[in-house]
């Protein structure tokens, strides 16, 4: 056995430290407490985007402290198991020069307490991210999908092009015929091969898992307001790591000041 002064000698500490521990400060509780909220209220964020969200209400904390707080109180996300796909060819997927060159639109679905069927058409513009619309119905046709698009377009301008998979809605005489009427590009992908319209699918991903999975739903009007909800929180609000960790709407926004 060794004496007590003798090993704080050894290690460099001194005998006060050894017997007094640290006091938590005000400010560490509630930074704590604070991150625990942002944890409860947003499932699927890990410490960096919880950092980026008290950045954002201008708490200003080191990244470090606050996986540290965050891990403390064991709040780490589980990951999900990764799908083993087999290795296929995959197209290249071109990069938007600006906003409004190309959308993405695709379909997700869904259903409520009762059973009976959800349909979510997403529409996401490829390169500031943002989330266009999502109309949310019991049956989506194509004559609906353009009404849609009719109405985004009046506020953001008609797009270059517009991605979808070979579904029927999107391959319509209506949808064909609007597309034709305003000029626009249609890029169709490839069948089972959803990585051609990657940037949807990785919205769709982010919809499901945040939003989709996170409620139950009761009704289709409480769906549509869920839905419009967390549509708003994602452009403004949650921040993207592609551009910077900032919400779409700003990157969008600094986008258009530049041009």
């Amino acid at each position: 056995m060794m004496s007590e002064r003798r090993a704080c000698r050894l290690v460099g500490l001194s005998r006060s430290s050894w017997r007094e521990h640290p006091k938590v400060s005000h400010h560490t509780t509630e930074l704590r407490a604070r991150i625990k909220m942002l944890a409860y209220e947003r499932r699927r964020f890990g410490y960096r985007r919880i950092h980026d969200l008290l950045r954002m209400q201008g708490v200003e904390v080191n990244h470090k402290r606050v996986y540290r707080l965050y891990t403390e109180q064991k709040l780490s996300v589980k990951r999900r198991k990764k799908i083993k796909r087999p290795i296929t060819e995959r197209a290249e997927l071109l990069i938007p020069h600006g906003p409004n060159q190309v959308w993405s639109i695709d379909f997700v679905m869904d259903s409520l307490a009762n059973g009976r069927k959800l349909k979510c058409l997403t529409i996401a513009d490829d390169k500031t991210h943002e989330c266009i619309d999502i109309a949310v119905d019991h049956g989506i046709s194509g004559l609906y999908v353009t009404r849609i698009l009719e109405q985004a377009a009046r506020f953001r301008g008609f797009p270059q092009a517009i991605r979808t998979d070979g579904g029927p809605e999107f391959t319509s005489r209506v949808f064909m015929g609007w597309m034709n009427t305003n000029g626009i590009e249609h890029l169709l992908i490839q069948p089972g091969k959803p990585t051609q319209n990657a940037y949807i699918e990785s919205f769709n991903g982010k919809f499901r898992d945040e939003c989709l999975n996170e409620q139950w739903f009761e009704t289709l009007s409480q769906a549509r307001k869920a839905i419009a909800d967390w549509r708003k929180d994602y452009n403004e609000v949650r921040p993207h790591s592609s551009f910077g960790r900032i919400p779409p709407a700003i990157y969008a926004q600094k986008l258009r000041h530049a041009q």
